[in-house]
């Protein structure tokens, strides 16, 4: 594979750890957040609330998520040229080990690990070809590609089985069904308009999807195709995380500026998070579903969020336009 593009740079931004201050006693592991406009990613422990490093990735980084051992962090450059990459961190070395080339597959967004694909399978969405694309991390190769035979394929969500993937197709107003194992499209379904933030159920049974344009969050029935509304007046409903017990729904509102809980059975509303300033994006959630770190775009910091009271724990600081953030429980020492 090609050697890092960024070396020059890694050796300005990797310097010496921040100091930072534990807000969450017991709470330990690592975070890794992604910075739009300085193009970077910032490594923080969670039990000193320290930045570790700040790494070069390609421009305008959007999404991240970390490997099952928590050892490689992968990063979809989205927002500027060559806008075809993937920036791959080993985390507890601190350091950016390769860029992959995507090749064709341009503005590479939503990114999951495959949950049968080990530490190496990642899909991605390929937002101006209408793709998603799984990717090898560890040989830096593109294995295959599946149309998902909408335009502006953003977000990306997997069944916990590894055998189907959904989109939101922004510019088409719908969502996508792909087979992974066969590598074929499924079918769409027509949503509200501009479907960006987009989760399935571990079961499979239920899509979940923000329109952008409308301010609704709505639930496509898998079995019966059925299309209904669970929220509204969301004004920018960024994303959809479900607690790891599948009874809660969490999304963050971009524009409204807080997190919404919602009951996923009966749909029921059970408490919000008023986070003035802070324009949440990314978030994520620890395994034992206690804790949810919401990245803060205008305040470049992450909320901590204690998911059983609903209300802030504390906040670390990150980068700026913090957006993409992803959990693993490793602990990486300090250099």
């Amino acid at each position: 594979m090609p050697a890092p593009r960024y070396a020059v740079l890694f050796a300005v931004l990797a310097i010496t750890p921040s100091l930072g201050v534990a807000q969450t006693a017991g709470l330990t592991g690592t975070l890794v957040v992604t910075n739009k406009t300085p193009s970077t990613a910032t490594i923080i422990d969670l039990a000193s609330g320290r930045t570790l490093a700040t790494l070069p990735t390609g421009a305008g980084p959007h999404e991240v998520v970390i490997s099952p051992d928590g050892r490689t962090a992968v990063v979809t450059d989205y927002g500027g040229q060559p806008r075809k990459t993937l920036t791959v961190i080993d985390v507890p070395a601190l350091k950016v080990v390769r860029t992959i080339d995507l090749g064709a597959y341009t503005a590479p967004h939503g990114i999951l690990f495959l949950p049968n694909g080990g530490d190496s399978l990642v899909v991605v969405t390929s937002e101006t070809t209408g793709n998603i694309v799984v990717v090898n991390v560890q040989a830096g190769t593109v294995v295959k590609a599946i149309a998902t035979q909408g335009q502006a394929s953003h977000m990306v969500g997997v069944t916990a089985d590894g055998s189907r993937a959904y989109t939101g197709n922004i510019r088409s107003n719908t969502v996508s069904e792909m087979d992974l194992r066969a590598g074929t499209f499924v079918r769409t379904w027509d949503v509200p308009t501009q479907p960006e933030a987009i989760n399935v159920t571990p079961d499979g049974k239920e899509v979940w999807v923000g329109s952008n344009a409308t301010g609704k969050v709505s639930v496509i029935d898998v079995a019966t195709g059925t299309v209904t509304t669970a929220a509204e007046g969301v004004q920018f409903p960024y994303r959809v995380l479900y607690t790891p017990d599948g009874r809660t729904v969490i999304i963050p509102d971009a524009r409204g500026e807080e997190v919404r809980f919602l009951d996923r059975a009966t749909r029921r509303e059970l408490g919000r998070i008023s986070l003035p300033g802070g324009g949440p994006q990314g978030i994520t959630i620890t395994p034992d579903g206690r804790y949810v770190f919401q990245s803060l775009s205008t305040g470049a910091k992450v909320a901590i969020i204690d998911v059983r009271t609903r209300s802030i724990a504390g906040h670390l600081d990150a980068g700026q336009t913090p957006d993409g953030i992803a959990f693993t429980t490793r602990v990486v020492p300090p250099r």
